[in-house]
């Protein structure tokens, strides 16, 4: 880990601003092109450790840049992943300001909530679905604190993966009864279709985001606890919106969940 602990909280205290601020910055890498991986996530957990220090509660995890449309539209080759806190929670129906954003988009994902611990590694999609209680859809609201969404794979991890916002809701479905692979989806704003997807689209299938998730955890001497909620990626590229949009998510035998920007 090439960065002194002082330079990480430094950097942690500035991405978490910016986010609080709705304030872009220049990627961190710029600054700090020896950062390692370790550096990433050691100031990812610096992030969440702030804002559990100031009454913020862990709601579950998310898998991010898990489709290769992602990672084409981002120029990375990996996903990353991160954590979920209240204040990202939206109910759904609900409004989302754009005033405390940056750049938001939109993104449709198929949701797990475990009923029992996973462990890594080692984990595996059969594990996944055996651990897991139910599917449904969630939208996610991603706003990189980044200027103009670029950035590379040590950067947004470091910005917690550019979380924000989600919403999950629809109609939930024990993980094990439908293919989760070959559900189809479709991302609506403003009553149109503006993407399409199917859940083969998160590496063959979302679950297996959801196990290297849970290896990935494993790694670093963490467990996916049971109850948690793992958003498994975007099923397609992300889409803008902006103040007045209003997106709603179709996913087959999982119902529609829809959220509005102001």
């Amino acid at each position: 880990m090439p960065l002194q602990a002082h330079t990480l909280a430094e950097l942690a205290q500035h991405l978490e601003n910016c986010q609080l601020q709705a304030q872009d910055t220049l990627k961190i890498t710029e600054a700090h092109p020896d950062m390692d991986w370790d550096d990433a996530y050691a100031i990812q957990d610096l992030i969440l450790a702030s804002k559990l220090r100031k009454g913020a509660r862990v709601v579950g995890y998310k898998a991010g840049l898990t489709s290769h449309a992602k990672m084409k539209q981002m120029g990375v080759t990996d996903p990353v992943f991160g954590f979920l806190v209240d204040e990202y929670v939206v109910a759904e129906g609900a409004e989302v300001k754009v005033s405390e954003l940056i750049h938001p988009k939109v993104e449709p994902e198929i949701c797990f909530i475990t009923r029992t611990e996973l462990t890594g590694p080692g984990c595996h999609i059969g594990a996944v679905l055996a651990a897991s209680d139910v599917v449904l859809p969630g939208i996610e609201v991603i706003d990189s604190r980044y200027r103009d969404f670029k950035f590379d794979l040590k950067s947004v991890i470091a910005d917690n993966t550019s979380a924000a916002r989600f919403v999950v809701g629809g109609r939930v479905a024990p993980a094990r009864d439908l293919d989760l692979r070959t559900l189809g989806v479709v991302l609506e704003k403003n009553g149109q279709p503006v993407a399409l997807g199917a859940g083969a689209a998160v590496l063959g299938h979302p679950a297996a985001a959801v196990a290297m998730l849970v290896n990935h955890l494993g790694r670093r001497g963490q467990s996916l606890p049971a109850g948690s909620l793992v958003l498994s990626g975007g099923i397609t590229e992300a889409v803008p919106v902006q103040a007045g949009d209003n997106v709603t998510l179709r996913i087959q035998n999982l119902g529609s969940v829809s959220v509005r920007f102001v």
